[in-house]
């Protein structure tokens, strides 16, 4: 992924991705933040939280970061923009349950050993309300179709020498797929877009003459996108906001007062 990166559609991908990550942290709070994957990519960037930390499944900085790690026995070190890095297993994350405010996964799951496992254990470490933004390859789009089409090629012996467009590691998961996961785990979508509708071209130049699909594919074909972002929060049952409770207690202890006061009013006029 991280060599894929570097081609004139990688570029292009990142340029989108950054812009709508930078967008959706600018206005999430708390402490504690995490990106699982792509450290190419500095998706908490605009974000304020004070502690962050990046987490790859390889040691990528053999620099030591001068800060604990969240476990004695999780190496860290140091990654552009005061990031931490974490050497670690998506499907073992070392945080306690509840611990993180905001995860990030930018293709996170299409690179998993096991996305269901890595998405339960997101779960966890989240807070109550915490936020979760996903990005994702979109089978159902032309870069999916031209990903398809080269596998299926190789498979018969055509294409050995024609490498693939998109990264080979992993499996795409659909858009709607994805939300029925979350809704099944108890997250709720609040936000979810598409983009990069330019066709799957290896070169710049031909990137750049197609650039006019991009306004047109995001009002006429916006689910086409090349790529996908879902912007979702974790909700708990039975959680009630502590300024509505103390407002319904309020209501409860005023309305026998006004019913006691009604029938004196009533018991003075029998008397006169």
């Amino acid at each position: 992924m991280g060599s894929w990166l570097q081609t004139a559609p990688g570029r292009y991908l990142l340029g989108w991705e950054q812009d709508r990550l930078d967008h959706a942290v600018a206005d999430a709070f708390g402490f504690h933040a995490l990106q699982l994957g792509l450290p190419e990519l500095d998706g908490l960037r605009a974000n304020r939280m004070p502690h962050r930390w990046v987490a790859t499944d390889t040691l990528i900085m053999p620099e030591p970061w001068p800060t604990p790690p969240p476990r004695d026995d999780i190496s860290t070190s140091v990654l552009p923009g005061q990031r931490v890095h974490l050497h670690t297993d998506f499907d073992a994350l070392p945080f306690a349950n509840a611990s993180l405010d905001l995860v990030v996964m930018p293709h996170a799951l299409e690179l998993a050993g096991d996305p269901h496992l890595t998405l339960r254990e997101v779960e966890r470490v989240l807070v109550p309300e915490g936020r979760l933004l996903i990005t994702g390859f979109n089978p159902a789009s032309l870069w999916g179709l031209r990903q398809r089409g080269d596998r299926a090629r190789q498979r018969v012996g055509l294409g050995r020498t024609q490498s693939l467009f998109l990264p080979r590691g992993g499996d795409f998961i659909g858009y709607w797929r994805l939300r029925d996961w979350l809704r099944l785990l108890g997250f709720e979508v609040e936000a979810g877009s598409f983009g990069c509708w330019r066709p799957a071209c290896r070169s710049d130049r031909w990137l750049q003459r197609f650039a006019w699909m991009d306004p047109l594919g995001d009002r006429w074909w916006p689910v086409l996108g090349a790529v996908y972002f879902l912007n979702a929060v974790k909700r708990v049952r039975g959680m009630r906001l502590v300024g509505l409770a103390k407002r319904d207690l309020k209501r409860r202890h005023a309305a026998p007062a006004v019913v006691a006061q009604r029938r004196r009013q009533l018991d003075k006029m029998e008397n006169r």
